[in-house]
């Protein structure tokens, strides 16, 4: 499993476009939508100015990428080549699989989280406690491996050109209606409260409340445990459903 992990890594680093989308562009993103904006200008019901609120949302965009992204479509992709057949000829196990894929994802989802920050902290001067720093890193990445498991699902769910147009409407419809891109207070009421409810803005939650340097809600925590429950079942179901068709 140990070589089949950095066989991944190997592959996910190489891939120059995968990087510039995971680890680039969430930064790019934080620095036009950040704009002119500083400290004193203020997200409507967070509490949080525009960078430090934008800071959070970018950074866990950029790890959403990351994991989602990359997993669905190489999984899509090994699949239709008769490289995951090929796999299970071998001593490796289903989960050992799995773990790989979910693996390598999260290690190239930390360093868009980092530059994320680093860049908010330069160019926006955006400051926190040392404790908040790492903290907000910590959540941020265990966070995105319920992401990764639903990235799993979908590389399982569709095969070749078919599984890119599902990605990409999930990708840009939670980072979207999760308020990764704007804050939800601008969504009409009853957008709002289908949001709340949505993975990737309690996602976002975890991060924003150790800014104003609380815990976690519960709530959030909860949601992203009981999604990552339902995507990793469903990513179990498809591998086997997809083994017994092999």
């Amino acid at each position: 499993m140990n070589s089949l992990i950095k066989l991944e890594l190997t592959r996910a680093l190489r891939n120059r476009k995968f990087l510039f989308f995971s680890v680039v562009y969430p930064s790019v993103l934080f620095l036009l939508i950040a704009g002119s904006a500083d400290s004193k200008d203020i997200v409507d019901g967070t509490g949080l100015s525009l960078p430090a609120f934008m800071m959070v949302s970018m950074a866990s965009f950029g790890a959403l990428t990351a994991v989602l992204m990359g997993n669905s479509e190489r999984i899509a992709k090994e699949r239709e080549s008769g490289w995951v057949r090929q796999l299970r000829l071998t001593t490796l196990p289903g989960r050992g699989y799995v773990l790989a894929k979910t693996a390598s994802a999260a290690v190239v989802s930390l360093p868009s989280i980092v530059i994320v920050f680093g860049v908010a902290a330069v160019f926006k001067d955006v400051r926190f406690d040392a404790w908040q720093w790492l903290a907000l890193t910590g959540a941020i990445w265990a966070g995105s491996l319920c992401f990764a498991a639903l990235g799993v699902a979908l590389g399982y769910l569709a095969s070749g050109d078919a599984v890119r147009p599902i990605t990409m409407i999930v990708y840009f419809g939670l980072s979207i209606l999760g308020g990764l891109w704007m804050p939800t207070t601008t969504f009409p009421q009853w957008l709002q409260d289908i949001a709340k409810w949505l993975p990737t803005h309690a996602y976002a939650g975890l991060g924003q409340a150790i800014e104003l340097g609380n815990a976690p809600h519960t709530k959030d925590v909860a949601l992203i445990v009981v999604y990552f429950l339902l995507f990793a079942g469903g990513a179990a179901y498809l591998y086997r459903k997809d083994t017994l068709k092999a």
